[in-house]
């Protein structure tokens, strides 16, 4: 199952400019999502970071593969697009991070992102990210599916 951008925003409720997933390429339920977001010059993130020498900053990698496993989370809840307009996924912790290699321009991130366990709302993943097949970033996450504050 693929999911392109306008797939994704029926389910998530980020927006560009923290949109951080372009494409869904496959969901087995239950167990891992793939997906990728193509670095761009044009990312605001790049004014800022750095100028002279952009790099792709860490915590929108961890975002990143965030927002793929919450795409895991609603498919393998089986909600419906209604049912997801009324959560979000919240996260509760970030685990043995590690940035391997520095994340530029023009690099395709891949994304992996497997479910650990799942307790109920509770969420335990293990994500990845990848550029042309190199690990570039690892971390387990913690999240939870919850109702949106009215």
């Amino acid at each position: 199952m693929t999911l392109d951008v306008t797939q994704i925003q029926r389910i998530l409720p980020h927006r560009v400019p923290f949109l951080l997933v372009d494409r869904v390429t496959e969901v087995k339920v239950g167990e891992y999502v793939e997906a990728y977001k193509n670095i761009s010059i044009s990312e605001p993130v790049f004014q800022g970071h750095f100028p002279d020498h952009p790099i792709y900053p860490g915590v929108m990698i961890i975002e990143g593969m965030a927002q793929a496993g919450a795409v895991l989370a609603f498919y393998t809840g089986d909600m419906s697009e209604e049912a997801t307009k009324n959560k979000v996924v919240y996260f509760m912790s970030i685990d043995s991070a590690k940035f391997r290699k520095p994340i530029r321009p023009g690099d395709r991130l891949d994304y992996k992102v497997g479910v650990i366990k799942r307790k109920g709302a509770v969420w335990v993943l293990d994500g990845k990210a990848f550029v042309d097949g190199d690990l570039a970033c690892e971390a387990q996450l913690k999240a939870m599916v919850v109702d949106k504050e009215k």
